[in-house]
């Protein structure tokens, strides 16, 4: 089974090279790398030689929270179903890493051929705060101007939406606004499931047009379309991603460390995320070591 692996990233150049190194011959990688990225222009072609890569792009200034990160993700999903050959895809970014083996991942999908894994949930959706998530699009969010990890950045954001909250400047949801839905930004989709997203995003200029200025766009988009679509009933509700929604070893979702192991290993997923160095370190031989034991 022919694989697309779609890889958001932005550092940690050495785990980025691990990761495309680690998926055989049945997997075609595309990559997108921030423009503001430390990551150098020799990396950079090192990244572009390495195997399996056929696509690579820096078009986008990727702000956390920010629309180009959508927009960089529908990039790279545009031309991998380029390639009708492709049965499945991955969007993972560059701090993820897989906790199956090649073998076992073909295996899993082929066994669940046209499902969708995809974490949805309709909006407004309490797990995403008093009001759903909606400020996420109703308001003025600007993610792509400001850094929202810089404290400069993300103070003038806040002042911004308290800004327009006192003025009661809201935005309108358009009438011919399908029903919205959130979830992960991460998701695994069959050919058919992303061409239609491709092929809805296309038709329907608009829809894209109207997630400007909003935070977090890459986790209402995806879900929105398909949980709209005729792949609804195909949607697993599990995106089969290991995360730590805590916040431990300077993040959240957490930095994955050793003491995760024995977790992940149970889990049914076959992507973990996130991974840092030197925190992870260990957790990543302790993983690869396992799949080279266990390789089917």
């Amino acid at each position: 089974m022919k694989q697309g692996i779609l890889i958001t990233a932005y550092k940690e150049i050495n785990h980025l090279m691990k990761l495309i190194n680690f998926f055989d011959d049945d997997f075609y990688l595309y990559i997108h790398i921030d423009q503001k990225s430390p990551i150098t222009k020799d990396e950079t072609e090192v990244i572009q030689k390495a195997k399996n890569v056929v696509f690579f792009s820096r078009q986008f200034n990727v702000n956390w929270g920010g629309n180009n990160h959508l927009k960089s993700i529908l990039l790279l999903s545009k031309e991998a179903t380029k390639y009708e050959n492709i049965e499945y895809f991955h969007v993972i970014s560059g701090q993820d890493f897989p906790i199956k083996s090649c073998n076992s991942i073909k295996r899993y999908l082929i066994n669940n051929n046209g499902k969708e894994f995809l974490g949805s949930f309709e909006m407004p959706a309490k797990i995403w705060g008093d009001d759903g998530g909606m400020a996420r699009i109703c308001y003025f969010n600007f993610y792509d101007i400001f850094n929202a990890k810089t404290w400069i950045g993300s103070h003038t954001i806040r002042l911004l939406l308290k800004a327009q909250k006192k003025l009661k400047i809201k935005r309108n949801i358009p009438q011919n606004f399908p029903k919205l839905f959130g979830g992960s930004t991460w998701w695994t989709l069959s050919y058919p499931c992303l061409k239609y997203v491709v092929d809805y995003t296309k038709n329907n200029p608009y829809f894209l047009k109207r997630f400007k200025y909003s935070f977090g766009s890459a986790e209402i988009y995806f879900q929105t379309i398909i949980m709209n679509s005729p792949f609804k009933p195909n949607v697993m509700n599990n995106n089969l991603r290991y995360m730590d929604w805590n916040n431990r070893n300077g993040s959240n979702p957490a930095n994955l460390d050793e003491t995760d192991y024995d977790n992940i290993i149970k889990s049914d997923a076959i992507f973990a995320r996130k991974f840092a160095y030197p925190v992870s370190e260990k957790l990543i031989n302790k993983i690869e070591e396992h799949i080279t034991n266990c390789p089917t």
